[in-house]
This record gives structure tokens, sequence and C-alpha cells, in this order.
């Protein structure tokens, strides 16, 4: 992982390293208007070829699309700017890249490439850089692609690229990255080193936020190291029931995923504390409850009831409205939406009865 504050030279030298002058460059509209984007395209050092074709939710056409320009320009290198999507786009092509053409891609198992890829993140929030896995569109399902070959090979990091993130975005991004850090946390599949990197991205976290909401430089590197490091924890154990909860109330309340998860947090996290009796991990309850109080201790709370108390008030600081639920078939919808996987990751269980009882409590008005 590299730091940097001219992203043009560390693209340059990151090429150079890896001996690519001809890289497919995925990049959004919003670097589009950076003046590196520019020089990065008229260098005479790199051939670079552009590629915007894609949606927010990356669809597997706009992945195929891609290879083909990939293929048809004999590009040597990916290069990602952006958010997650791009990121999972330059993923998904190198996945796609050597697979036979008889088959959707989708199905087919990943054959490993030495195809480098760069991955330069603008928001911090998804970690995307850190992990081996992507999601994409396939026939209006959602698919996720895993394999660690898929993990980028280099990162560089420039806080000026959130300089000019809307506040709203600066916002749920931040919780994105929190949620990752704090589900990993409680992960029944966390391990010592996987706790260690949540660990530290929690206190990074914590320490960055007031400066990162206002915008400084320090506060934006520093909060993209939080997300770094809690995208390197999700890569070991992935997400828990907060994400898996957050889903549906993006698409069903538009709003954004970091403000979902973010709602999710506290009304998971106090729920799981009044239901100990139903813990999964098999390290038990006690183990559990400990590491409660070791992620409390990383907010600077005394305690994890602390904890929830924080992020709700932290909630209302930011803003994050709470949607209302409207009617019973919307709960029925929501509860019907939350991926069954991501339950089994939790540290306690959670059936049908326990979910419709958090999204009352979080949803409903008091």
């Amino acid at each position: 992982m590299t730091a940097t504050t001219d992203i043009c030279s560390a693209i340059l030298q990151t090429a150079a390293h890896a001996g690519c002058r001809q890289p497919l460059v995925i990049c959004g509209h919003s670097f589009m208007k950076n003046p590196a984007y520019d020089q990065l395209l008229h260098t005479s050092a790199l051939s670079a070829v552009p590629f915007h074709d894609y949606e927010p939710n990356p669809r597997y056409e706009s992945v195929l699309n891609g290879l083909q320009l990939f293929q048809d320009r004999h590009c040597d290198m990916l290069i990602s700017i952006g958010g997650g999507s791009p990121i999972d786009v330059a993923k998904s092509i190198k996945a796609f890249y050597n697979m036979k053409t008889d088959l959707p891609y989708i199905k087919q198992s990943i054959i490993p490439n030495a195809i480098p890829h760069l991955a330069i993140p603008t928001t911090a929030g998804t970690g995307s850089e850190a992990t081996h896995f992507a999601v994409i569109y396939y026939q209006g399902k959602k698919y996720s692609i895993a394999d660690t070959s898929l993990t980028p090979d280099y990162v560089v990091m420039d806080p000026e690229l959130l300089t000019g993130l809307p506040a709203y975005q600066r916002k749920a991004t931040m919780l994105d990255a929190l949620g990752h850090a704090i589900e990993s946390f409680w992960s029944v599949h966390a391990t010592e080193e996987s706790r260690n990197f949540a660990a530290a991205a929690l206190q990074k976290w914590f320490a960055a936020y007031p400066a990162y909401l206002k915008n400084t430089a320090g506060g934006n590197a520093a909060m993209l190291k939080a997300a770094h490091l809690a995208g390197k924890a999700i890569d070991m154990t992935t997400t828990t029931a907060a994400h898996a909860m957050s889903y549906k109330m993006t698409s069903l309340y538009g709003i954004a995923h970091g403000h979902a998860v973010g709602l999710c947090l506290p009304a998971l996290w106090k729920y799981m504390l009044t239901h100990m009796d139903q813990v999964t991990d098999p390290r038990g309850a006690d183990y559990t409850i400990t590491g409660f109080q070791k992620i409390a201790r990383h907010l600077g709370q005394p305690s994890p009831e602390a904890a929830i108390l924080f992020l709700r008030t932290l909630l209302k600081k930011l803003d994050m409205t709470v949607p209302q639920l409207q009617s019973a078939d919307e709960l029925e919808l929501l509860c019907a939406f939350v991926n069954l996987q991501r339950l089994s990751n939790n540290p306690v269980a959670l059936r049908s009865h326990d979910l419709h009882v958090i999204y009352q409590n979080m949803l409903s008005r008091t």
C-alpha cells in the first residue's frame, strides 16, 4: 500500500514497477473531472485506455464490455479508481480473463492469472481494495465472485481524492467502514489475526472521525487507512447480520448502503445483548460478550451498552434519518430478503421472529 498526494506520479511508478505500459483505467465520472485523469491519459509514459461504461451496481454485461476492451486494446494492467464499483469491475475482468467462451463466465471456476491490478479508493468505506471478492449482477440477481487471486496487487491512497465527497456520502461510507470492523470482530469466523485488523480499524476510525467529518487532510488519510484495515478484516471473516439486514433497506428506502448499515448496528447489538442464550459461536457466550466489551473499548466506551448509545447519538448528529415501517407487508419484505449466509456468520442466532423484532424496534415510531 502506498500513500501519496500525487496520484498521477504514484500510478506511473506502480505501472513501471509492474512492467506495464497499457493499463485499462476503470473509473467513474467523478474522477474524470479530476486533473489527474487528463494527465494520466496524455502522459507519454503510458498508453492508458479508459473504461467507465458500468453501473453503480455493475452488471455482468458491463464487465464483458470492459473485458472485450481490455483484450482488443492488448492491455497489460488493470487500474481501478473509485468506490467499490470500479474495483469490483476490475476484479471481475481479471476473474473472467482466461475463461472459456462457450459458457457464461459467472458459472465457471476462476483460473488465476498474473494481470496486475492497482486499486485506488476514492471513498473511505468499502475496503474493496483489500478484499478477494467482488459483486456483480447477472440476470438481475446479485452474484459474489471470490478468489484469493482477485485481491488487488497494489493499492494507492490519496486523501485529496476524498476532499470533494458530498457530505452525505462522506458520512455513509464512514459508517460502512465502521460496520465492517465491528462485524468482523464479533463474527463467528473471527481469528486472532482478523481481530487484530478489526481492532486497529476501530481505534483508527474512532480517532479519525471528527477530523474526517471536517474534511481535513489528516482526517481523510486516517479514515482511508481505517477503512482499509476493516477491509482486511472482512476479507478473512466476511460480514454478519447488520450487513445482511441492510441490503433491502437500501433499495426500499432509497438510502445509502452505509446509512442502512449504521442504523442496523445499534439495533442488532442491543438485541444480541439480551439474547445471549442464542449464542452460536463455538467459543461460547463468555467469549462473545468479552468480544462485545473489547469492541466498546476500541470505540472509547466503557461498556457495550455505552457503545450502543454512542452509535445512536452519532447517527442523530450525522442526521442519518430513520425510515418508518409503513405496513406489515413491508416488514415481511425486509425479512424475506435477508441473506441467510450472512446470518450464519452472526455470533447470536437470528430466526425470522428475531429479524421481525429487530426491524420493528429500529423502524417503528416511538
